[in-house]
């Protein structure tokens, strides 16, 4: 009875061990190295990158243009198939900064809730579309492509593995719960490329996230600022979250600051405001240290 006993102990043991061992290899035959995908037509993403391979890379950059089929493909690898159902895929830093979104092929996301009609979504110009990367939870880096001009509703939602976001000043929409469940994120990167009174003047939308957002002019991070004496309006949101700007001298011609203009800017400790002011939008200093 007690060898009956200490040979099955001894195959539970085997089992655990070579349960052990088989997860190991799984996870050591993961392909961690960036994979480069330059597309010379939208939607042949799938014919780029073998069945064998698709749901064992976890660094990729796309160059070229990328429709619903490539986006389809890469919510799959990200670990979220069309319906929203989880892959074994294991994307976890994504590189579209030479991509470019453009309309058509497959639909990427499927809306179908007992409670509502089914709807499917499909890629537009330049657009991070609704549901675009919802529930993408294993990635934690994503770069977007330098175009893009809008994220729409719950784009990122669910996204909770994200830690570092890239998003450009192009960007003149942000829709509802596009951030929502991005509890991981640290540090959002935001990119002023063009030209600098025409991004302060007219301004941006509100980015709901929790943490801190770095800004930064032609790729160097924004500490301190000059306001162009040009400049007379600062549009919404222009600052908000720049928890690193210490410094920032607004010129005696401005009139107006939008709303939510430095809304988190915890590192400015002191700030004149010119006295030709006539308008201050809701929120426009919360949160900041400024006397």
């Amino acid at each position: 009875m007690k060898q009956i006993i200490k040979r099955g102990s001894f195959l539970t043991l085997m089992f655990m061990l070579l349960g052990c061992l088989s997860l190991y290899a799984a996870d050591n035959d993961l392909i961690t190295r960036q994979i480069t995908i330059k597309l010379e037509k939208a939607g042949t993403l799938p014919d780029r990158i073998a069945s064998s391979k698709k749901y064992k890379i976890t660094n990729l950059k796309i160059i070229g243009k990328i429709n619903g089929t490539d986006l389809r493909m890469i919510r799959e690898m990200a670990g979220r198939d069309a319906s929203g159902d989880s892959t074994d895929g294991k994307l976890s830093v994504l590189d579209l900064s030479e991509a470019k979104i453009v309309k058509g092929g497959d639909y990427y996301y499927k809306d179908d809730y007992w409670w509502s009609n089914s709807k499917n979504y499909y890629t537009s110009y330049n657009v991070i579309g609704d549901h675009a990367f919802q529930d993408c939870s294993g990635l934690t880096s994503l770069t977007l492509p330098a175009g893009i001009t809008s994220i729409g509703d719950n784009a990122f939602w669910g996204c909770s593995g994200l830690t570092s976001l890239t998003l450009s000043a192009g960007i003149t929409e942000i829709g509802s719960g596009a951030f929502h469940g991005c509890s991981g994120l640290k540090e959002v990167k935001f990119c002023i490329n063009d030209n600098l009174d025409t991004y302060l003047t007219k301004g941006r939308p509100y980015i709901g996230v929790s943490c801190g957002i770095k800004y930064y002019l032609n790729d160097k991070e924004i500490t301190s600022i000059e306001i162009p004496s040009n400049v007379t309006t600062l549009g919404n949101y222009v600052f908000q979250g720049c928890s690193g700007l210490t410094s920032l001298n607004l010129p005696a011609g401005i009139t107006e600051i939008g709303s939510g203009a430095f809304h988190g800017c915890s590192g400015l400790t002191s700030l004149n405001l010119p006295a030709g002011i006539t308008e201050i939008g809701s929120s426009a200093f919360e949160d900041c240290s400024a006397d």
